[in-house]
């Protein structure tokens, strides 16, 4: 990384900062904290506002986990966050995306069927999870997203779905640039495997 990590325990007595280090742990267990959230807790009250958003985007929306998974595993692929994808893409394979869909989260372009970018069927996702990648490619490569795309999204879900599904992409875009700025956890080097 490019900063040393922030210690494992609270640096010193304050209060606040305990109760910040605890709550971020609490949310990580059994796992002990994570290069990411010793690189955050330099800054104790960002690390505190990560972890509730982050932690609502994670486990409080309505989401299934493949949906959820591919949004945060396209975004890794994309921005080429080693460290987020390997962290995801067995969550991804967990919650049902096989390896046709993991080779395809990886690819470059949005590709469907007859090679049309932005056309998905095949590649191992459901039109659903296709709708889902669309939208994620273009949150991420460009932020606006074409009606088109926001049109195909919402054929498949909710409203509820659609705001979670756009802070979703939104919050892991947020998660990777930090991680591929300072390098957390040492993989700016590795391939997207």
């Amino acid at each position: 990384m490019r900063l040393p990590y922030a210690p494992s325990t609270p640096p010193s007595s304050d209060p606040s900062t305990a109760e910040i280090y605890s709550a971020v742990q609490a949310r990580r267990a059994p796992r002990p904290l994570q290069p990411l959230d010793l690189a955050l807790l330099h800054a104790p009250p960002i690390a505190s506002g990560w972890n509730s958003f982050l932690g609502a985007v994670r486990t409080r929306s309505t989401l299934p986990a493949d949906i959820r998974e591919i949004a945060i595993c396209r975004v890794a692929a994309l921005n080429g966050a080693a460290y987020e994808w390997a962290h995801h893409a067995p969550l991804a394979r967990q919650g049902g995306v096989g390896d046709e869909g993991i080779e395809t989260l990886k690819g470059k372009e949005c590709l469907g069927s007859g090679g049309q970018v932005g056309r998905g069927e095949g590649g191992g996702l459901s039109e659903r999870q296709w709708a889902v990648m669309e939208y994620t490619d273009q949150m991420t490569r460009g932020c606006r997203v074409e009606d088109r795309v926001a049109e195909r999204l919402k054929e498949h879900f909710a409203d509820r779905e659609v705001v979670e599904i756009t802070a979703t992409v939104a919050a892991y875009n947020c998660v990777s640039r930090f991680l591929v700025a300072l390098d957390v956890g040492e993989h700016n080097d590795m391939k997207i495997e």
